[in-house]
């Protein structure tokens, strides 16, 4: 398929065509070469931070020059819309707004170079399928998400947890089908997929039975889910190791609802003074969520700004005004987050990752030199406010951080050019090497595979992803 033509339609026509493919798939037996694997792991658990949008870097984490709005500013001049503040480590910089990550920046590590794929033009869902499995849409099998890979690997640290947790994201708002192809464990089977929490205010509505429903009505609902999974396509068409991993999965699910860990999922248990630390909104609660659930066993969370199109960090217009709104909502719970699992002993087996998809550039559109068409017209000269800010998508340098799990403290990797375009310099990273980074932290190999259709899957793309060692305590 032309990838550089990949449209919405032929995009959910692969997807859809994948998930038939795993529906008929076996068991994904684990290759070789992860009993091989001799590194120890550093990390137990892992927490995904997702900007899901796109994060512009010259904004964030990765500062350039700063020019103040005023009108009739020539649009070339502008590189970064926020001034620069100084972190407790003395040669990281962060942008004005983001203080209180800035003061625990000496607990984590810092990437300036992650270089996007170059996908044709640039949807959000395929950069962000990419980011999540390793791989470019449309696949022959259904990818599993990066926190399936780890959930089937490890195993679950609480049996009665679930491995995989998802906190932010709907899937009925934007673009949820695309969103949907993988948020999931795909050939992998649905016990290893992720257990969704749109809301996690409303968290333990999802962990217990309907207020005034009884033992025994409890039971027979779900004696009849399973009468309805029995007519499910995954029934009809899947191979047996499908069927049983669905029934696992309602099994887990239904065995969570009478153990004492659904107790994690109750925000209301939580102290008003913590609560009201991580209360910015969605995704601080989402936080505070996370804190919980990894306190009592879950092994992989993603906590997600949430992605709607246009919405959040997808800052086509008003870059600079959603951006400051952006950062009063993450800066007090990432930071309170580092701050909690470090003081209840959890921070050095934790690791925390913050990232997105892709970065933005006020002019530059995709990678420099790339023809592509653009999203947004931006003046020659600004008139209004609404034109100020990062408001293009751009590839070629991204920021991601790391906090916890065996990561070199205070550590700065990687260097982006001054002037624009803002693009990587110096060690670049690909998503296979992240990917390989966060498996070595966990001592899973990069080079493991899971045998399907007769061919080895592996969990990083051909096996081909290298962790980037000066960023891990263990090189």
């Amino acid at each position: 398929m032309n990838t550089t033509a990949l449209s919405r339609r032929d995009f959910l026509a692969g997807a859809s065509a994948a998930t038939l493919s795993a529906l008929a798939a076996g068991s994904g037996r684990a290759l070789e070469s992860q009993a091989a694997h001799k590194q120890r792991a550093t990390a137990d658990t892992v927490i995904l931070l997702w900007m899901g949008g796109g994060m512009a870097h010259t904004e964030t984490f990765d500062p350039k020059r700063f020019t103040e709005f005023k009108p009739g500013l020539p649009s070339s001049a502008v590189l970064s819309t926020f001034p620069s503040i100084d972190t407790v480590v003395d040669n990281i910089k962060f942008s004005k707004g983001l203080e209180r990550i800035g003061a625990v920046m000496d607990r984590g590590a810092l990437i300036r170079t992650f270089t996007g794929a170059d996908l044709g033009f640039i949807l959000h869902s395929r950069h962000q399928f990419t980011w999540h499995t390793g791989y470019a849409p449309p696949q022959t099998v259904a990818a599993p998400h990066i926190g399936a890979v780890i959930s089937r690997t490890l195993g679950p640290r609480n049996p009665a947890m679930p491995a995989f947790i998802n906190i932010g994201q709907r899937f009925d708002v934007g673009e949820g089908e695309e969103l949907k192809a993988f948020h999931t464990a795909g050939f992998l089977g649905s016990e290893y997929g992720p257990f969704n929490i749109p809301y996690p205010e409303q968290a333990m509505e999802a962990v217990r039975p309907p207020k005034g429903m009884s033992p025994g009505r409890f039971e027979a609902r779900n004696k009849f889910y399973r009468s309805l999974v029995e007519k499910s396509p995954v029934n009809r068409h899947g191979s047996d190791y499908q069927k049983e991993s669905l029934l696992r999965s309602m099994d887990n699910a239904y065995r969570l609802l009478s153990s004492p860990a659904a107790k994690a999922f109750d925000l209301a248990l939580e102290p008003k003074a913590s609560y009201d630390t991580y209360n910015t909104g969605r995704f601080g609660l989402g936080c505070l969520l996370a804190r919980r659930l990894v306190e009592s066993g879950a092994r992989f969370i993603e906590v997600t700004t949430e992605y709607v199109p246009f919405f959040g960090w997808d800052t086509h217009d008003n870059g600079h005004t959603r951006l400051a709104d952006l950062k009063r909502l993450i800066d007090a719970p990432i930071a309170q987050l580092v701050l909690d699992l470090e003081q209840r002993g959890m921070l050095d087996r934790t690791l925390i990752v913050l990232a997105s998809e892709f970065s933005r550039d006020m002019l530059t559109e995709g990678k420099p030199g790339n023809k592509v068409k653009d999203q947004v017209e931006v003046p020659e000269v600004m008139t209004e406010l609404k034109h100020y800010g990062m408001h293009r998508h751009f590839t070629d340098a991204g920021s991601v951080l790391f906090f916890g799990g065996g990561v070199r403290k205070g550590m700065l990797y990687g260097k982006t050019a001054d002037e624009r375009p803002c693009k990587t310099i110096e060690n670049p990273v690909v998503i296979e090497d992240l990917h390989a980074t966060i498996y070595h932290a966990l001592g899973i190999s990069p080079k493991l595979a899971y045998e399907i259709e007769k061919r080895p899957f592996y969990v990083t793309r051909d096996g081909l992803g290298k962790p980037i060692l000066p960023l891990l305590k263990t090189s």
